[in-house]
């Protein structure tokens, strides 16, 4: 019997070596060397394969499957591509099994459905299913050894495979234990191969580390074909589902669920949940952000108080923090809101995050809002993108975010230079970040903006 062979992975990015290293050489990284056990693999000379011309492939067009839940297929790009893998991660409790399931339910009326539990009993499964409200047709398997799984798909061939958890599959062919570098990668790959091969469009459940990526190799993210990441507080119903990765599709797309007492709940109009403010509350902006080819309104909360630290913090939930303290020193230094001795903390409500620069004067006008004590202009939207000089840059689609705005009753936008009016919503253009404040607060607050910021240039 051949000697096991021992070797070092890397469990950020999946570089291995026959040595022990403190720094990853991949990576750069410390510490993230871990010992796996391999078996001795001996290869055998294949024959030569005839090679095609680009020009003679036969492309099939394969029809996507609906999974049923349409924010699901809203972000997976239509529906699942047959033959496809796809990695689905999130936090403990965040509602992963039950959208899956809830999914599986629906595509079971009309395809086969197969469901691989590996964290779960068949029991345990079943009752969340009457819980959902039935999932009858439904087939599932309780295993973790990865050799049965792929032989299962290879003989029964289901159109839709889910496999909860991915962490618990093993291989006995390694002797590292159940969510090693070595068996995820391993587990990874060969479902890859039976997924290509049977035609089997296959999800897998995978766990998160506490900064909210995939547990595991990097490797693994780079052999799936889909990356979707569930997100929320299992403590408030409302969750947020992204692609970071989708070769089938756009990775802008945002799908948003509610979770009730049947299970996830599409939200159709996410502008309606997150985009409430109330009138005449200082430090509260309306935020029109384009998430893919779907508007929505947010709602930007600020919260400016004098500091007692000598370095003032700048704390953002929702937002990214180095565009919170650009979006900070520009204000300081063109729109004359002194902040230097101020803490400034923004907060985007519904646990939605941002990552577009067209909710950069949202962000700004919620600031300046808050530390002047001057409420937005009642019926007021924000969107646009705010320079190092103070101008403010055009956003994309602006047409959109007007209807966007009009359609939840909105009466007036600030927006920058060039926007164009649509419908009866009023469009308040601004070329620098002053005037857009300006236009975007109460008119109280106008005179004593003015008469604060001369005092402070006398000053």
């Amino acid at each position: 019997m051949a000697k096991p062979a021992v070797q070092y992975a890397c469990t950020e990015c999946g570089y291995s070596s026959g040595r022990w290293f403190g720094k990853c050489p991949g990576c750069a990284s410390f510490g993230t060397l871990v010992e796996e056990v391999v078996g001795q693999v001996t290869t055998a000379k294949a024959p030569p394969k005839p090679l095609l011309r680009l020009v003679d492939v036969q492309i099939e067009e394969a029809a996507r499957i609906s999974t049923g839940v349409p924010e699901l297929d809203r972000v997976l790009g239509g529906g699942l591509v047959p033959a496809s893998l796809v990695l689905l991660g999130g936090e403990p409790g965040v509602g992963k099994s039950t959208l899956l399931l809830t999914a599986l339910s629906s595509i079971s009326r009309e395809r086969r459905a197969l469901l691989v539990t590996g964290e779960e009993s068949v029991a345990q499964v079943k009752l969340r299913a009457e819980r959902l409200g039935g999932a009858e047709r439904v087939e599932i398997m309780a295993e973790t050894e990865l050799e049965i799984v792929c032989e299962t798909l290879r003989a029964e061939r289901p159109d839709v495979c889910v496999i909860d958890s991915v962490q618990t599959l093993y291989s006995s062919e390694l002797g590292s234990a159940p969510g090693s570098v070595a068996q995820v990668r391993e587990a990874a790959a060969r479902l890859l191969r039976v997924a290509k091969e049977s035609g089997v469009a296959t999800i897998l459940v995978g766990h998160v580390t506490k900064d909210g990526s995939v547990a595991g190799p990097r490797v693994l993210e780079h052999l799936v074909d889909c990356v979707l990441q569930f997100e929320g507080d299992r403590y408030h119903a409302h969750r947020v589902l992204r692609a970071a990765k989708n070769r089938f599709g756009s990775t802008n797309e945002l799908g948003v669920f509610e979770m009730t007492g049947a299970g996830l709940v599409g939200v159709p109009d996410p502008s309606e949940v997150f985009g409430r403010t109330v009138e005449g509350e200082p430090g509260a902006a309306v935020a029109c952000a384009l998430e893919g080819t779907r508007p929505i309104l947010l709602e930007i909360q600020a919260l400016v108080a004098q500091s007692e630290l000598a370095m003032p913090r700048r704390v953002a939930t929702g937002v990214d923090p180095k565009r919170l303290a650009m979006i900070v020193a520009v204000l300081s230094r063109h729109a004359g809101v002194a902040l230097g001795q101020a803490d400034v903390f923004v907060n985007v409500a519904g646990g939605v995050r941002i990552d577009e620069p067209g909710a950069d004067l949202a962000v700004a006008l919620a600031i300046a809002s808050a530390a002047r004590r001057v409420p937005v202009r009642a019926g007021t939207a924000a969107f646009g993108e705010i320079g190092l000089t103070g101008r403010l840059r055009p956003a994309a689609q602006a047409e959109r975010r007007l209807e966007e705005c009009a359609k939840l009753g909105l009466v007036r936008a600030v927006a920058p230079e060039g926007t164009r009016a649509r419908g009866k919503i009023r469009v308040e253009a601004a070329e620098t970040l002053r005037a857009a404040i300006r236009a975007g607060l109460e008119a109280d607050g106008n005179g004593a903006d003015e008469g604060s910021s001369g005092r402070a240039a006398a000053g």
